[in-house]
C-alpha cells in the first residue's frame, strides 16, 4: 500500500523542484514524475520526495483532514 500526502506548493523551482507545505512543515520535492505544469498554490500529493498528480483544493483539506482524525486516534492509542 502507498501513502501520498496533500501538499500546497509553496515555491517552483528552476531546477524543477519544489517547495512544498505538507501539514505546516516546508520541503524540497522533484516535479519529475508530473505530466502537467505545476505553479504556485497548486495542491499536489507527494510520494516518497516526488509530486506524483495534481488535486483540486476541496479534494486535498478533505484529505488532509482525514490525515488529521487518523493521527488524533494514534495519539489516543498511545494513551491507552
Amino acid at each position: 500500500m502507498c501513502l501520498s500526502i496533500p501538499s500546497k506548493v509553496v515555491e517552483v523551482r528552476k531546477d524543477n523542484t519544489a517547495v512544498v507545505d505538507t501539514m505546516g512543515v516546508r520541503r524540497v520535492v522533484s516535479l519529475d514524475l508530473m505530466q502537467e505544469p505545476v505553479k504556485e498554490n497548486d495542491w499536489v500529493l507527494i510520494h516518497v520526495g516526488f509530486a506524483i498528480q495534481k488535486l483540486d483544493e476541496e479534494e486535498a483539506l478533505k484529505s488532509l483532514e482525514l490525515f488529521e482524525e487518523i493521527l488524533s486516534m494514534e495519539d489516543s492509542y498511545e494513551n491507552y
